[in-house]
């Protein structure tokens, strides 16, 4: 049987751990009580008699003869409740005790620490309730909106049926006023990300409407500058009413759209000193795409806060359980009838009495059902209430059949190589080394990469780490560990068997003419793979890859999100890899591979200019990617981190001018300039990345909250990505392995560079979850769509 502290460690929220009741810490205060009382066993064995007396006659005071229950004058335990100082706080809970216990200090201890959870879990409850009571209001009013917009779509398409071509894209014209938007802005109408602490300090929040005119200029200069960042300064007129539209500038299309309207807004208030709403106005086309959006939002918007009530729940039913369970011990531990008073107390108490998040649960669903599921409860609750996958254990057994075949052939090809000596120095096998070793050195990344994520999955869940909710992952599609490592070992399987293959045949006499091309369609087989239209091994995450690359690469385009500058960081560990399909993809494009002349690649120009810029990509795009989040936020760190990479390319920069001109002034140069770029990497990825070495933490050099209890781990971890970080000294110290190709050496750098980023990845994901959960971030907040203006305003 599992005990309760586990099975509720289990099934807490991660992010709201703080706010539940402290079990572990009620247990240990418990467990000086009955060390107290093993070494009085006189006195706890006159405990007991008295107990059992005081039990007999309670007992028949209950079946009295007129069936009344008297109060019980010699109570244990009275439990005071007073007012709060201020309403907000609620009532407030004292426990006196009444009788002597064998060690009065701990018992008023252990009652002090229980009435301190008991008033913790009220307030939390209380705030929550009223955060989720205030976004389900906005959201029925923002139902409203979408209702009436519409309602006025579909009449203005009824219209312009009989008069225009069906084939035009019906749309409302409204009137777009050329005042700004002073509306009151709710916190759950700006869109957050999960961000690191310092971030989530400096946000703007617009709760509070501006008071005097300088407060007025302070706002509209805000408001300015943040036109291009969300649509929310347009207002539209649609049935008599006021409205402006915040749709997020989340993909290019919505960022030209942005421009376009700026610009022509720029345009309108250049010709014409007055604008009104007869003439000096602009026209706002609201179209059915544009709808879509907005419905998709409140939809979002209704699923995340419908989540969030489900935690809300969860948290009072747990909350409650851990209550009775601490006060059976105690009453076991003491002898004492502590439950029924106590208990009365949690049961009256606001988190377990009020009903609001019941209630309004139950409005969630209906109107869900009603707007977004056409009526059909179950199509309703896939996305209330999505049931996650079953892991099943034919994935357990196919890991381990795959990777038996993986070690298998791994070591018949390692024989054979050794035997016809490829990976030595040898002119004889450069044909090799040049063509086909770089397809399998590209996989062996690869998958190593993988691999290691998929190690990472499985710490985070050992630790609660919510991964998850931080990268924003469909739970009912989301790949597992076992997933990841499913994938590893069957990839890995068919690339070393085919190269297994490809090398017998060379073997057994076939020249590189005949089989070359083997190579070059195994990495075929695996792109048209990863794009297969047909729902067959994991087609929702391989498209989410894809949409993430997508996402990567027009990084300035679109909206970063914690996933895409996530995966923008592996492929900053992943340059060789880059390098190497960049190579192999000339030498099949160019049909260097039938003519074996697999020096073309290296002596064309523009193809080796290629190969350098290829070296420089990751690090630009995680570069755009910082621009553009200090373009959508405004946090100047984001520009200090962008330094960081634009370091790296610089360095990178070095490595190749030294490559083509080894001179001591390269030399010096490469020296200089990967030592700031390694102590920027270093600075960043311990105190901002990990939020590491922090002065005054409790724990040395590390920081207040730690997911793992062994502190070594975290200086071990340090220490290791101190010196992966140094692989770069190869480039300078020319450091061989003896009799093996300089090709092995690279790969071997190459995955401790990979190895580097998997210890990096849970480090960085543990801070990220920390910096949720010292917010109580368990749910994602969602911008909605619409806001009412005042006439006025």
């Amino acid at each position: 049987m599992v005990k309760f502290s586990k099975q509720f460690e289990g099934q807490l929220v991660p992010e709201w751990k703080e706010a539940f009741v402290d079990y572990w810490q009620l247990k240990k205060d418990l467990k000086k009580i009955h060390l107290l009382n093993v070494n009085n066993n006189n006195s706890s064995t006159k405990q007991q008699n008295s107990f059992l007396s005081n039990t007999l006659l309670t007992s028949l005071k209950k079946f009295s003869l007129f069936g009344l229950q008297r109060r019980d004058h010699h109570e244990v335990i009275h439990v005071h409740k007073k007012l709060a100082s201020s309403a907000s706080k609620g009532d407030v809970y004292e426990t006196e005790l009444l009788e002597q216990f064998a060690d009065t200090d701990a018992a008023k201890e252990f009652f002090n620490c229980l009435d301190l959870q008991l008033n913790k879990v009220n307030q939390f409850y209380k705030n929550k309730e009223r955060e989720f009571l205030e976004r389900g209001e906005s959201l029925k009013k923002q139902m409203e909106i979408l209702i009436d917009v519409k309602t006025a779509f579909n009449q203005q398409r009824d219209k312009g049926a009989s008069s225009q071509d069906s084939k035009d894209d019906p749309s409302i014209s409204c009137t777009l006023s050329c005042e700004e938007s002073i509306g009151d802005r709710t916190e759950e109408e700006q869109p957050q990300d999960n961000s690191t602490d310092e971030m989530e300090k400096n946000e703007v929040a617009y709760s509070e409407s501006p008071r005097s005119d300088e407060m007025r200029k302070s706002m509209a200069i805000k408001r300015e500058d943040s036109k291009l960042r969300t649509m929310s300064g347009r207002v539209f007129s649609c049935q008599g009413r006021n409205f402006g539209i915040n749709i997020p500038l989340t993909t290019p299309s919505r960022t030209f759209s942005a421009i376009g309207y700026l610009v022509w807004e720029d345009f309108v208030n250049q010709s014409s000193k007055k604008c009104n709403s007869a003439e000096g106005g602009s026209k706002l086309r609201i179209n059915k795409a544009k709808l879509h959006r907005a419905e998709k939002m409140i939809k979002g918007a209704f699923v995340e806060l419908y989540k969030g009530l489900g935690y809300l729940k969860t948290y009072r039913h747990l909350n409650m359980l851990a209550f009775i369970k601490i006060l059976k011990k105690f009453d076991k531990v003491t002898g004492k009838q502590v439950l029924p008073v106590y208990l009365k107390v949690v049961e009256s108490s606001y988190f377990n009495s009020s009903d609001k998040v019941i209630n309004l649960g139950d409005e969630v669903e209906e109107l869900f059902i009603k707007h977004f599921a056409e009526e059909d409860r179950r199509k309703a609750m896939k996305y209330l209430k999505p049931h996650q996958r079953k892991e099943s254990h034919s994935v357990t057994f196919f890991i381990g059949l795959f990777t038996g075949c993986f070690i298998a052939l791994f070591t018949g090809y390692v024989i054979m190589a050794h035997i016809t000596g490829l990976y030595r120095r040898q002119q004889k096998t450069s044909i090799y080394m040049e063509t086909s070793y770089p397809v399998l050195s590209m996989f062996s990344l690869l998958f190593l990469h993988f691999f290691l994520y998929g190690c990472n999955i499985f710490a985070w869940r050992k630790t609660r780490i919510n991964y998850s909710f931080i990268f924003e992952l469909t739970q009912t599609k989301e790949l597992k560990y076992r997933d990841v490592f499913l994938i590893c070992a069957a990839s890995m399987t068919a690339v070393v068997g085919v190269m297994f293959v490809h090398l017998f045949l060379l073997v057994k006499g076939y020249s590189y003419t005949q089989v070359q091309a083997i190579p070059g369609l195994l990495l075929s087989a695996f792109l048209l793979f990863l794009i297969c239209p047909f729902n067959v091994f994991y087609q929702s995450s391989r498209y989410r890859f894809l949409r993430v690359i997508r996402n990567i690469i027009l990084s300035p385009l679109y909206k970063v999100v914690m996933l895409d500058f996530f995966m923008a960081d592996q492929l900053c560990s992943q340059v060789p890899m880059l390098r190497n399909l960049e190579y192999v993809a000339c030498y099949y494009i160019t049909g260097s591979y039938k003519t074996q002349d697999y020096g073309y690649c290296m002596r064309a120009k523009h193809y080796r200019d290629l190969a350098y810029a290829v070296s420089f990509l990751p690090y630009y795009w995680r570069a755009m990617q910082c621009a553009r989040r200090w373009f959508d936020e405004g946090q100047k760190s984001h520009l200090v981190n962008l330094g960081k990479y634009v370091s790296a390319m610089l360095a990178a920069g070095t490595k190749v001018a030294y490559e083509k001109e080894r001179s001591a002034g390269w030399l010096c140069l490469v020296v200089v300039m990967s030592s700031v770029a390694t102590m920027y990497q270093l600075y960043w990825d311990f105190v901002k990345d990990w939020g590491l070495l922090q002065m005054n933490s409790k724990n040395p050099w590390l920081r207040n909250e730690l997911m793992l209890r062994r502190k070594i781990i975290y200086y071990i971890s340090m220490g290791l990505n101190l010196v992966l970080r140094l692989a770069w000294l190869q480039t300078v110290l020319h450091s061989t392995f003896e009799h093996v190709d300089y090709r092995v050496t690279g790969l071997f750098l190459a995955a401790l560079e990979v190895i580097r980023r998997g210890l990096w990845n849970f480090f960085r994901l543990e801070n990220e979850h920390l910096n949720n959960a010292g917010h109580f971030r368990a749910v994602k907040t969602v911008p909605l769509p619409f806001h009412e203006v005042d006439e006025q305003d």
